[in-house]
């Protein structure tokens, strides 16, 4: 299907009639004719949804991470926060026109499942001494052209003033960013220029808002609880099944603990929940057939009846481009499992390296240098048997079209970015990108590997790579083997290096 106003052709096997997930945990919905864009924002508003800020250079959505409210390791529910900074960010009349656009993500668990380090401002939920809430600030994190992990400018905000604080940090950034260059607009290059001279400005700003302007933003104690009172967790149940039900619940659980895949599955895609009854369950987007986090009208629909009969009516995106049921007793994994799998959704490889992250790329994305999405079907294609996937075990493999780095190929543990030479599309590979977690430990770009490679000779280098590291991996106790990345760090980059150059195809050397 050829792109209006191009000469390029969708890849994609699908159409019309789908949404796309984004790493931003929002859908993006394509083909939509300019006519039709104002019912589209109606539609949204007749379901307590918008588009607002999805775009320009203002304050974007707030991001936290999927199991906010439900993690085991959770400090403090993030959720309550991210919607009061929501409403005191749309539309602020201050910073509707900043030097670039500005992503905010939020995290209330030990581990970091935000990806902090790479957003313009992060905030970490932390305790003091004294027992008191509050959140650790860092300024200046960013992907793009030129990556940047964001800089703690303070160790601790209460979080009666979080507001007052973000406010100083974007104030400053408002009035002394670039404006005369657009690569170089973005918080992180101010923070890295002016360093300490940032942070003192901060302070100065801050001190300014609470002792002077009185601290018009302080959140109270009120507010919080009444905003929290829209995050208060559902009252889930064993369901109670009269006989008949009972007699074929008892047979799905059967035929369900009979097969190895339902194993699998509970160890890949079920997540423990705070709540010891219930789990959070993850729907798996990244299949053949689809390009991943695409999601087509049909499955939106099925994907409501499963939140709803199994999860209290909700459903989350993840960064990773799938969808989390948060609210699942565990008495109902089974059947869960059993109406995912008739959909396709219930491949056992969360966090294996088929559930890569890619962007749309130069099929939809007028801003892409080169295609992601056939590659991405390509390697897919490669990884299909699921005790190889299990074999090498967990990685983070990002892909991005473009600079842009909508895919966070900066942050993958194998990252692919599409660029363009002479009209053609190229694509760098970068290893050892962290997002921050504990399997990737603190955040970090990864290194380029070498030259660019043709379109044709990815699929293979990323297959190099891969055995490169199963030559390479030691054992990590309890028949398990080290991850891609602790190889990685123990015997550094020049193997790897090594094997992704020796995929080359000859033709292209000796030319």
């Amino acid at each position: 299907m050829p792109v209006p106003g191009t000469n390029r052709q969708v890849v994609t096997n699908l159409k019309y009639g789908y949404g796309h997930f984004t790493t931003r945990t929002n859908v993006q919905f394509n083909w939509i004719p300019i006519t039709r864009a104002a019912d589209v924002m109606e539609l949204l508003a007749s379901v307590n949804m918008h588009g607002i800020q999805t775009s320009g250079n203002a304050i974007r959505n707030i991001t936290t991470e999927a199991l906010a409210g439900i993690a085991v390791d959770e400090i403090a529910d993030p959720r309550p926060f991210a919607e009061i900074i929501r409403q005191w960010a749309a539309l602020h009349p201050e910073f509707v026109f900043l030097p670039r656009k500005f992503k905010i993500a939020l995290n209330g668990a030990t581990e970091d499942r935000a990806a902090l380090g790479w957003y313009d401002i992060s905030l970490q939920a932390l305790k003091n001494e004294a027992g008191e809430l509050g959140f650790k600030v860092l300024v200046g994190g960013g992907m793009g052209r030129t990556p940047v992990i964001g800089t703690v400018v303070r160790q601790f905000v209460p979080w009666q003033h979080v507001l007052s604080y973000l406010e100083a940090c974007i104030r400053v950034y408002n009035q002394y960013g670039r404006r005369d260059n657009i690569w170089k607009a973005r918080i992180k290059i101010l923070v890295k220029s002016e360093g300490q001279k940032y942070i003192d400005k901060v302070e100065e700003e801050f001190r300014q808002i609470v002792e002077i302007d009185g601290a018009p933003h302080t959140i109270t104690q009120a507010e919080l609880d009444r905003v929290a009172g829209q995050f208060v967790a559902p009252e889930i149940r064993r369901s109670h099944r009269a006989s008949a039900d009972q007699r074929v619940h008892e047979i799905i659980r059967a035929d369900a603990e009979a097969d190895p895949l339902y194993d699998r599955w509970l160890q890949r895609n079920v997540l423990p929940h705070r709540n010891p009854e219930l789990r959070a369950v993850v729907l798996s987007f990244k299949r053949l057939g689809q390009n991943p986090g695409d999601c087509t009208a049909d499955q939106f629909d099925a994907c409501a009846e499963l939140a709803e009969r199994f999860s209290a009516g909700e459903a989350r995106v993840t960064h990773e481009q799938n969808l989390l049921l948060p609210w699942v007793h565990q008495d109902d994994l089974p059947e869960l499992w059993a109406a995912a799998r008739k959909l396709g959704l219930a491949r056992p490889n969360i966090g294996l390296i088929t559930d890569m992250i890619a962007c749309p790329g130069g099929d939809f994305c007028s801003l892409a240098n080169a295609r992601s999405l056939p590659i991405a079907e390509a390697i897919t294609e490669r990884f299909q048997d699921l005790d190889e996937e299990y074999d090498i075990g967990e990685i983070d493999l990002n892909f991005s079209g473009c600079i842009n780095s909508c895919g966070h190929h900066h942050a993958g543990h194998i990252g692919i970015l599409g660029v363009d030479k002479d009209g053609k599309e190229w694509y760098q590979i970068t290893l050892g990108g962290s997002n921050g977690s504990d399997l990737s430990g603190p955040a970090t770009p990864g290194k380029i590997v070498g030259p660019s490679f043709a379109k044709e000779e990815v699929p293979g280098v990323i297959e190099a790579l891969i055995d490169a590291y199963r030559q390479l991996r030691q054992p990590a106790g309890d028949g398990k083997s080290e991850t891609f990345i602790a190889t990685l760090r123990r015997v550094g980059h020049d193997p790897f290096k090594a094997a992704a150059n020796a995929a080359r195809f000859v033709e292209r050397e000796v030319a």
